[in-house]
């Protein structure tokens, strides 16, 4: 009899032991698969940053500088991709921000006739595409295809919170290959200096690609002219080089108001 109730209290503590063992491996496995699927960023634009190298490599990149020929000579950019500091450079003109005040430094008596603060980060912005879509304060939400020589691009448009950045109305729309998940496309607004948001989308082609330490950015850039927010034929080709991706912090001298600058308010 004795024997009977020890070998009953051992089966039932082992299917004690051994139901606790699949619960708490259930409890894991969907703790696992919650990780996995909860994110930060949506789906599709996921699949886009992990096609150039990932978000997460990319964040813990500190400086990048890039070179575009101009027709007054080389122009050259330097940021600091954490503050968002930002030098560029001409044979003309010297422009920054040096986390707080903008400023430029007109070279050999020559004015600088542009404008600074619509200037400022533009060429990073779309040289940066698509990291620069995972900054603080941006929504998400899938649209409808680009069509384009008989292919299909699927989108995404990004628009931003109030108050988020210059030009917070400034709405963009990223297509991407369905096969590669690499960028292709992007539409975009022009709000700066306007009240209201704009319906009126411009258009970069994306398909010149490099790797620059381990991520995909543009070797070049395709700007298209369009017709009912939709491209139609390419306008020209803006060539990036001497590009430099670093995780070492550029000097914060070089952001620096340089005597004889001008500040931009």
């Amino acid at each position: 009899m004795k024997k009977a109730i020890s070998l009953l209290l051992i089966i039932v503590l082992f299917s004690a032991c051994k139901n606790k063992n699949q619960t708490e491996s259930t409890v894991v496995n969907e703790v696992k698969k919650e990780d996995i699927i909860t994110s930060i960023y949506p789906e599709s634009i996921t699949k886009v940053f992990n096609a150039h190298g990932g978000i997460d490599t990319w964040n813990t990149m500190k400086l990048l500088s890039f070179t575009m020929e101009k027709p007054n000579g080389k122009e050259v950019t330097i940021l600091n991709l954490k503050t968002r500091a930002e030098v560029i450079e001409t044979p003309d003109y010297k422009m920054g921000y040096d986390g707080t005040t903008q400023w430029v430094l007109e070279k050999d008596n020559k004015p600088y006739k542009g404008n600074a603060k619509f200037y400022k980060g533009l060429m990073f912005y779309f040289y940066a595409m698509p990291f620069v879509l995972g900054d603080d304060g941006i929504m998400y939400e899938d649209i409808e295809p680009l069509t384009f020589e008989d292919k299909a691009y699927p989108g995404i448009l990004i628009s931003y919170e109030s108050g988020v950045g210059e030009s917070p109305d400034d709405q963009y729309k990223i297509y991407y290959d369905k096969a590669t998940g690499e960028m292709a496309w992007l539409g975009y607004t022009v709000t700066f200096g306007k009240d209201e948001k704009s319906k009126d989308f411009h258009f970069i082609r994306y398909n010149n690609w490099q790797t620059v330490n381990g991520l995909k950015l543009p070797e070049s850039i395709d700007w298209y002219k369009y017709e009912n927010s939709l491209p139609t034929e390419k306008r020209t080709t803006v060539m990036f080089t001497d590009v430099l991706l670093s995780k070492k912090a550029p000097e914060d001298s070089i952001f620096k108001i340089p005597e004889g600058a001008k500040t931009i308010k």
